[in-house]
């Protein structure tokens, strides 16, 4: 599996692309030197349906599966239901998620995942008009599930159980858990990527912060979860905490790392060979 993972990004083609700028919808008044909009541009999506290789199709269908978990933790969290509700028609005559349920949010952080919600929803259709749907896989969001993750990150069992329903921050290092697969999708490349700006900025801003009622700070569990991204990948470095040593910040002189990114401050290669 982590050998067809590494795949994505080079068999991944433009979802959605833009067109050339429309310069015809602006045009100069020859009378006062001065310019005006002579037309409303059009949408810059291509007017025609971009093709998808065949052998692309069950790889992209397969990042689907991730789509529904976004969706579905993201609707549950904020709203205490899911895509059963919101979008019925998209899970295919897939199973009911096992064990959502709505998270102890703050006002801002409910609004925030709401719009990341319907943003996930927003993605499966577009796939869904791209390449078909599958039908939604069976989802475990049980809050037990997300203890295994982080006891794995650390090396041993934190106690209590970690709950990623509790509070707004908890909720927040569950999300910086998800993996972000649809960073490889460029047409959902933006908002995906949008998302996880955010949260990385929501967790940075309390990197000192302990995670109660644990005795670790917050930037520790986001580098224990990176550090677990990375040895599960089996590709060197491809994800790192919001703090770092000096020699992995930007051109080795930061120690903030709101942006994960390699040594010339872009983003990590998802290509093959790593």
């Amino acid at each position: 599996m982590a050998t067809r993972l590494t795949f994505f990004s080079s068999i991944f083609l433009v979802l959605l692309t833009s067109s050339n700028l429309v310069s015809s919808c602006v045009s100069p008044a020859i009378s006062n030197h001065t310019f005006r909009l002579d037309c409303l541009c059009g949408p810059t999506h291509p007017p025609y349906a971009i093709p998808i290789y065949v052998e692309d199709v069950d790889l992209l269908q397969f990042a689907e599966n991730l789509e529904y978990l976004e969706a579905d933790f993201f609707l549950y969290g904020a709203l205490g239901y899911g895509l059963d509700v919101v979008a019925p028609n998209l899970v295919i005559e897939g199973p009911p998620p096992i064990g959502g349920m709505k998270a102890n949010l703050d006002n801002l952080m409910e609004g925030i995942i709401t719009e990341f919600a319907y943003q996930e929803v927003g993605h499966l259709r577009a796939l869904l008009l791209t390449v078909g749907a599958i039908p939604r896989p069976q989802l475990d969001l049980t809050s037990c599930n997300f203890p295994n993750i982080f006891d794995e990150a650390f090396g041993f069992q934190l106690d209590p159980p970690f709950d990623p329903y509790a509070n707004s921050l908890n909720y927040m290092l569950a999300s910086y858990v998800i993996p972000y697969m649809g960073l490889l999708l460029a047409g959902l490349l933006g908002v995906e990527s949008g998302q996880d700006a955010v949260i990385r900025m929501y967790v940075y801003k309390r990197a000192n912060i302990t995670v109660y009622p644990y005795n670790h700070a917050v930037a520790e569990f986001t580098n224990r979860t990176s550090e677990l991204r990375n040895r599960l990948a089996m590709c060197g470095i491809k994800d790192e905490g919001i703090i770092v040593p000096p020699e992995l910040g930007a051109e080795n002189r930061t120690s903030s790392n709101v942006l994960s990114a390699n040594a010339y401050s872009i983003s990590y290669s998802r290509t093959h060979p790593c």
